[in-house]
């Protein structure tokens, strides 16, 4: 059994085993597991017993190398399971397992198999769709007041228009993107996960269609400022992949956020907003929208 590259063309072939899957960390999405792909991180896949069994491979940091948890709607792996399957496929870690897995099994029955270590820069921040989309309580109040502010200054004023974003605004997103990594200073030395987010986010934006991919672009006097892009992760989850405004426009990203947790997650109790990398400004960010739990994520490595 060999594991293959996974591209855009393969959604609607594995999108099945997503149906009612289980775990709750962002990654488990399978729109987001096919664009993050670049020259250092590649994903693979193959299916294996009614379940889609997915890796990455790493051309320079081959010591990261990894899988994570087998995705089916109708079967969950253990422990020993998982060992085996390692073992047959040559890694030695899994990263990306959510704490529900290691609580259902215990530490007894997976200790004696793995090392287990928290895995903190990508455990993921998770909301009440309500609380993003009202804003109510005196928690939100500087929310309000910086929307309050942008409303005064662009939306009173009919500068703002609001559109789905489709493939056919892909060209302008990307260039927005460009845009925006430039006054986030994306491709610095150092920046290595902000870099390959950003090629993530354009990986999304030039494959909307074939990802079924549910996204929301801003215009101001008719330039894309901001554009976010989300998708399914449980049936009561959604996630939001991918959320960006210029900061320069003050209030511009709270009244984008809002205006997501509004028009893109409709249906959905929670919406998981992904981790923050260990980035001091997204940690601060995300804090600051009074998450309803966070969901730790923890790296499973081969014993000897």
């Amino acid at each position: 059994m060999t594991l293959e590259p996974l591209t855009p063309a393969d959604y609607q072939r594995f999108k099945p085993f997503f149906k009612h899957q289980r775990y709750r960390l962002c990654t488990y999405s399978l729109p987001s597991i096919i664009v993050w792909n670049n020259e250092e991180y590649q994903p693979c896949a193959t299916v294996r017993d009614e379940a889609l069994i997915i890796g990455t491979e790493f051309t320079h940091h081959r010591e990261n190398r990894h899988l994570i948890l087998p995705v089916s709607p109708d079967k969950e792996y253990p422990p020993e399971a998982l060992h085996d399957l390692a073992l047959s496929l040559g890694f030695e870690r899994y990263w990306f397992v959510p704490e529900d897995y290691i609580n259902r099994f215990g530490e007894k029955r997976i200790n004696p198999l793995f090392i287990v270590d928290p895995h903190p820069e990508y455990d993921d921040y998770v909301y009440h769709r309500s609380d993003l989309a009202d804003l109510g309580g005196n928690k939100y109040s500087k929310k309000r007041n910086l929307i309050n502010q942008f409303h005064r200054e662009y939306v009173d004023s009919n500068r703002v228009q609001m559109e789905p974003a489709t493939a056919a605004g892909a060209e302008e997103c990307a260039e927005f993107i460009e845009a925006w990594c430039e006054e986030r200073q994306c491709d610095a030395d150092g920046q290595i996960d902000l870099a390959c987010e950003k090629q993530a986010a354009l990986n999304n934006i030039w494959h909307m269609d074939e990802l079924e991919a549910n996204g929301l672009l801003l215009r101001i006097d008719g330039t894309v400022c901001a554009f976010g892009i989300g998708s399914y992760l449980t049936d009561e989850m959604g996630v939001l992949h991918f959320e960006k405004a210029f900061s320069r426009m003050k209030g511009l990203y709270q009244y984008f956020d809002n205006q997501c947790a509004r028009r893109l997650f409709q249906g959905y109790r929670y919406i998981n907003k992904e981790s923050d990398m260990g980035e001091a400004n997204l940690i601060k960010a995300k804090k600051s929208y009074h998450p309803t739990t966070m969901i730790p994520s923890y790296k499973l490595t081969l014993r000897d």
